[in-house]
């Protein structure tokens, strides 16, 4: 289907692995989906009784992909989507999601999406969520996610979640449960300027014996923004866990990194690092001597810090 030029724009920007209309894939655009597609193992159901989808991937599914990016491009949306997935035992498939907002209008555009993951046995699962919003427009840009994951025997989760500029507010709310073997992975990427501010909650429980967690938190602060992150392991069972949360703080920014750990079984092996601190002026001065501005050199750290 033909987009306008903001959100054609947009929708690059938030789907990294390029949407097209192939395949299993799902656009929101504007509080409306407004085209989608399955695929041999993965069905892709509209909901009946509320805003949103339901994703069923077979066990068949092997190296697959399913895009369901969101798009807002009209001031003044207030979108909802709840959106559930349906994991087999064995499938191996990545999820592009995420949502971008343009908003040159004077009235606040959010969306709220609520997504929960149902994972089998002996599964891998990688799950890509890109937020991102522009506009000249003084309404606000808000993105308020809500994930529930639930991760089988066995099975591998991948999180990568990364808020690549431009939203003035987000609350991010994450929970997740391991079983028996299963293992997870997260990287978190934050950016915030001028007077945003962004919080992030992460609730992992490791229930299952020899599940592991590693989750590895990376912001940017700059203007007056302030940011919250505040991770939480809990080991019930023999498992092991790191939470590393690294900051770079410029301006008269605000951050704090919370991360939380606790063992309630005597074999629960938990980590947890955190730091945060300014660029550094010699790695600003060597890179100035290859004939960089301050603000170029600044850019060039700091892309190479989150990535």
């Amino acid at each position: 289907m033909k987009l306008n030029e903001a959100a054609e724009n947009v929708l690059k920007v938030i789907d990294s692995y390029g949407f097209k209309e192939q395949g299993a894939y799902n656009l929101r655009l504007n509080g409306m989906a407004v085209c989608h597609g399955d695929s041999r193992h993965i069905r892709i159901v509209k909901k009946e009784d509320k805003p949103g989808i339901d994703i069923f991937i077979s066990g068949e599914a092997k190296d697959e992909q399913v895009h369901i990016p969101v798009v807002m491009s009209e001031s003044g949306m207030k979108d909802v989507v709840y959106n559930d997935f349906y994991i087999e035992d064995g499938a191996e498939v990545t999820i592009i999601a995420g949502c971008g907002i343009h908003n040159d209008g004077c009235s606040e555009s959010r969306h709220d999406g609520i997504h929960a993951f149902h994972i089998g046995n002996d599964a891998n699962v990688k799950y890509i969520e890109n937020h991102y919003a522009e506009g000249n427009g003084t309404g606000g840009k808000v993105l308020n996610p809500v994930t529930k994951i639930y991760v089988g025997e066995n099975s591998i989760f991948t999180l990568e979640t990364t808020q690549i500029k431009g939203v003035d507010s987000t609350e991010r709310e994450t929970f997740i449960e391991l079983a028996k073997g299963a293992k997870l992975f997260v990287t978190e990427k934050l950016m915030t300027h001028a007077d945003q501010s962004a919080i992030s909650n992460m609730d992992v429980q490791l229930n299952g014996e020899n599940s592991s967690a590693r989750i590895v938190s990376r912001s940017v602060a700059k203007g007056t923004s302030r940011q919250v992150f505040h991770p939480r392991a809990v080991g019930n069972n023999l498992c092991h866990a790191h939470v590393q949360c690294d900051s770079i703080i410029m301006d008269e920014a605000e951050i704090s990194s919370i991360p939380e750990i606790n063992a309630k079984h005597v074999d629960a092996q938990i980590v947890h690092e955190a730091a945060i601190g300014r660029i550094n002026d010699e790695q600003l001065t060597k890179l100035r001597t290859f004939g960089m501005s301050e603000e170029e050199a600044e850019a060039v750290i700091i892309e190479t810090f989150l990535n």
